[in-house]
Formats: structure tokens, sequence, C-alpha cells
């Protein structure tokens, strides 16, 4: 199987949260894919998050309820760790649809809402840091 080549930002979908044309930064110094969840409750059935933003474009008012979820560690780039909740969901790459697991982080101070790490990259993608929304430009073709 060949790898696509993919830039170092992109525009990318989540039909299952019902987020559309999302900025994305491929990290590939990071492990897990990380995503911005403005508010997280664990409830009884599941966990309720909230996808919202003021700060990063098309976040509208999302609501959603994973029945199924995990926590995980999680070490930033400044060596802090935090327990973090991962849900799984699905992410949409030069129009494939692609299982991948989030973890859940308030990135409102982050420039990008979203990080795809290289647990989701690897025998998919290869990374061109010249290169930039790649997968959305492709929709344009």
């Amino acid at each position: 199987m060949s790898k696509k080549i993919i830039g170092r930002v992109d525009k990318v979908d989540f039909p299952k949260l019902g987020l559309f044309g999302i900025d994305v930064k491929i990290d590939t110094g990071a492990y897990t894919s990380a995503i911005h969840c403005s508010e997280i409750i664990q409830e009884e059935n599941g966990l309720r998050c909230t996808f919202n933003s003021e700060v990063h474009q098309n976040f509208g008012k999302t609501e959603i309820v994973f029945n199924e979820f995990s926590k995980t560690n999680v070490k930033s780039s400044n060596g802090f760790k935090e327990n973090r909740y991962k849900v799984k969901s699905e992410v949409v790459f030069f129009g494939k649809t692609y299982k991948i697991n989030l973890t859940l982080s308030t990135r409102d101070d982050m420039k990008f809402p979203v990080l795809i790490g290289r647990q989701f990259l690897k025998r998919k993608f290869l990374v061109d840091v010249d290169e930039e929304n790649l997968s959305y430009n492709s929709k344009t073709l």
C-alpha cells in the first residue's frame, strides 16, 4: 500500500462529531491525536462532550455523548503529564474516512484545535513539511 503525502497543516472533516473544515496540525512529535473540547462531563450513560470555541473557526456548539471512552496518560511538549479522556471517531482525509482515536483537551489557547499524531499517521501518510492543505485542496480539483 502506498502512502499519501500530507502537508504540515490541513483542513479535515469529523462527520460523526458534526465538525467540518477543521484546521489540523500534523504533529509527528505527538504520539496521540488531540481535539479541542470545551466541556467534558462524565455521566451514567457516557461522556458528554461539548465541541465549542470562540477562537477556532467552524467549531460551533456541538454536543456529543460517547458511550465508549477510556482514559490515557499524555505527555505534552513541555513534559507535563496529563490524564485525558480518549474517544474513537472518524476523520476524512483526501475523501476517505478513517477511524481515529482522539484525546480530549481544551485547546482554545492553541493555534490549532486539532493535532494529528503519529499513531494515526503511521502506515497511511508521509509528511512533507513544505506543503499544506493537500487533502483540503484535493476536494476542489
